[in-house]
């Protein structure tokens, strides 16, 4: 996050009115709801998650077994379970 002088930004009356609450500390004025990013959708890990979990999913429907698929991704057994579920239910909700 970087800093930026609110006079350089904000119009000399908005400045005032703002200085009336608070002067000389930083303040974060935060995204507007519409604009933030759900978590991991700006570095891509949402989406490769997705991935993952979807080739998980297609192993496991293949017949692969849920100790070899635990192994191939690196996940606890349990892990892979919730993975299968969650996505099973989804799919099922489309």
């Amino acid at each position: 996050m970087k800093y930026i002088n609110g006079k350089s930004v904000l119009p000399k009356e908005l400045l005032n009115k703002i200085q009336v609450y608070v002067e000389g500390e930083i303040v974060y004025i935060p995204k507007k709801d519409e604009k933030k990013k759900k978590w991991g959708e700006k570095s891509g890990t949402r989406e490769y998650l997705a991935e993952r979990n979807m080739s998980i999913y297609e192993l496991y429907e293949s017949g692969s077994k849920i100790n070899e698929i635990s192994e191939k991704f690196h996940l606890s057994t349990d892990s892979i379970k919730k993975i299968i579920y969650n996505t099973n239910s989804r799919k099922t909700n489309e």
